[in-house]
């Protein structure tokens, strides 16, 4: 019996050991943010509770985004971000001689509604009927064009006033084509799923050389700032190239004020915005290069209207900026036209 009380009070201190132990790793802090659930407006105050669970009183809580550090008061957070999307919102907190550090994840949109576009018809240009448009731009008053789909992708130099096609070579039969951007005289062409890109010669046509993606697993639309090269890849993100190897330098992620946006297709660079189509609609989104809010939205419908119908006809992509005329060339996938217009916002 005495042995059976001496293993009980052994086990119970034991238990009770244990339990200390335990107690000894409760978390110090926590941190509740309201009204982040579905996401926050960009510049919108984050009311928020630190529980101190210690018997210290904190000395200082330094709160930051992406190493930024953010203002704040006794009860708010203000966000004043260069970017938008998932972000990891952590507060370091001192107490006494400690630290402790906490994360959250906040998912950031655009402050604002996007401005709504339409456009006006300048002129009409004829365009080839067989081109599955995938990349266009303009480069010296010249039209470069990339086509998809295996067996028919191509890059050609275009008469834009008269649609004849300077010059072309044809991909090889199991790549599909996607978008392009000229960059120091040469010419970047992505294809969809291969998982790599090509680069070309600007005035022979001549391959340079290859590159593959990186987290980027497909190839969607391509242009540049003069700097560097941006990628679509179909996902809400856009990839920011070095020129120089064609690695992945960073990334923006596209966001309304209300949630987050995918599906940008053909890209196109003017003064700090990024002109995408967008995949399957008529419509093309206006970009922040800098921080993935979309400030624009360019509604396009009726433009297929004006082509002339048949079978293989198909969505509206191809979208480019000529600078001298100040006017963007869009078109679309085995459309007989392309449209020189000017955006009118409403």
């Amino acid at each position: 019996m005495k042995l059976y009380k001496l293993l009980s009070i052994s086990l119970l201190t034991l238990i009770c050991v244990s339990c200390g132990g335990k107690n000894n790793h409760i978390t110090p802090f926590t941190l509740k943010l309201s009204g982040v659930k579905n996401g926050v407006k960009n510049g919108t105050p984050i009311a928020y509770v630190l529980q101190n669970k210690t018997q210290q009183p904190i000395s200082k809580a330094v709160f930051s985004v992406d190493g930024k550090i953010i203002k704040s008061s006794n009860d708010s957070l203000y966000l004043d971000l260069n970017s938008l999307g998932n972000k990891t919102l952590e507060v370091a907190i001192t107490y006494g001689e400690n630290s402790y550090k906490i994360s959250e994840k906040i998912r950031v949109f655009a402050k604002e509604a996007p401005s709504l576009y339409t456009y006006k018809i300048i002129n009409t240009f004829p365009h080839d009927e067989k081109a599955y448009t995938q990349g266009l731009e303009f480069y010296r008053d010249t039209l470069y064009e990339s086509t998809g789909l295996r067996g028919y992708s191509s890059l050609r130099k275009v008469n834009y006033k008269t649609g004849e096609v300077f010059k072309k070579i044809d991909l090889p039969a199991a790549v599909f084509g996607e978008g392009i951007s000229i960059l120091n005289n040469q010419i970047y062409l992505l294809s969809w799923q291969s998982g790599k890109g090509y680069i070309y010669d600007l005035e022979s046509f001549e391959e340079k050389g290859q590159f593959s993606y990186g987290q980027s697993k497909e190839g969607w639309g391509l242009c540049n700032d003069g700097l560097s090269l941006f990628k679509s890849d179909g996902s809400q993100k856009i990839w920011r190239l070095d020129p120089e190897n064609l690695k992945e330098i960073d990334h923006i992620e596209l966001a309304t004020h209300k949630g987050f946006f995918k599906n940008t297709n053909e890209l196109e660079y003017v003064n700090g915005k990024i002109y995408a189509n967008v995949y399957l609609k008529e419509s093309v989104m206006i970009i922040n290069a800098t921080s993935g809010a979309i400030e624009g939205v360019v509604n396009f419908s009726g433009l297929k209207e004006l082509v002339n119908p048949h079978p293989e006809l198909d969505v509206l992509n191809g979208i480019a900026y000529h600078p001298d005329r100040k006017t963007f060339f869009v078109t679309g996938k085995k459309w007989n036209k392309m449209f020189e217009v000017r955006l009118e916002k409403k």
